[in-house]
């Protein structure tokens, strides 16, 4: 049965498509069967890992239910995968039913023995479609900026995921805090490190121990359309997010 994560934050900008990525492939690397599923309308997470964004079956077309999951999936070097589509952009009107928020859930629910994992990258807003992310999930990986601003969209993202547990997915866990673009070495980043914690621990969550440091070497991975652990398998930020696949793993998620 896949453990499905989601990486979230409503806040754009602060690296979920890369962690997402990053992670798949760290985690095939190690010999698991993954799934990324893009879930962000902007469809950035396909692109990436060099799949087909124009002529394939989209999880837009897995909601609307004119096409099974497991259809939709291209099986890529780094992961198996299923794009996103602009057209999610617009389902909070076009889904307006009862029971909106399991849509994904049950559309996952054939390819769960496929699967050790399934991530999902998730969009910058806590709409329907970050909803449908958190009730078929059993965690949430929440990467964060180290400034003052991320900081403050973390007691937001709390409650929606409180009202998800209450009303969708009991079972649904914060994995924890992922500082991405990080410099432990400045006193910015120290003191951010600190008020997250503190902020943190309020609120029952963790801050991982490991940290993604900045690296033109993502940008550049995204360009080329590979992962982080085929483009540059030595630099820091590769090693970074190994040393954060470890820690997920040696935390039980």
């Amino acid at each position: 049965m896949a453990k499905v994560i989601s990486v979230s934050n409503q806040k754009g900008g602060v690296g979920k498509t890369t962690t997402t990525c990053a992670v798949a492939a760290g985690l095939k690397k190690r010999g698991f069967r993954v799934l990324a599923l893009d879930l962000d309308p902007q469809g950035n997470l396909g692109f990436h890992v060099g799949a087909d964004t124009d002529t394939s079956a989209t999880i837009y077309d897995v909601l609307k239910e004119d096409m099974k999951l497991q259809y939709a999936i291209q099986k890529m070097p780094a992961m198996d995968v299923i794009t996103s589509s602009i057209l999610l952009s617009g389902i909070e009107l076009e889904f307006t039913g009862t029971g909106r928020e399991y849509l994904l859930k049950e559309a996952l629910e054939p390819v769960q023995e496929m699967y050790d994992y399934i991530l999902i990258d998730t969009p910058p807003a806590l709409g329907i479609l970050t909803i449908n992310a958190f009730t078929a999930s059993d965690f949430i990986v929440v990467p964060m900026l180290p400034d003052i601003f991320s900081l403050q969209g973390i007691a937001q993202l709390y409650e929606t995921v409180v009202r998800v547990q209450k009303y969708c997915n009991r079972s649904l866990m914060i994995a924890g805090i992922l500082l991405t673009r990080f410099s432990p070495t400045t006193l910015l980043g120290r003191e951010v490190r600190g008020t997250a914690e503190l902020i943190a621990k309020d609120l029952h969550i963790r801050v991982f121990d490991a940290y993604i440091r900045s690296s033109v070497v993502a940008g550049e991975a995204q360009s080329v359309q590979k992962s982080l652990f085929d483009y540059a398998p030595h630099a820091t930020v590769t090693r970074d997010y190994d040393k954060f696949i470890g820690e997920l793993l040696a935390k039980g998620v």
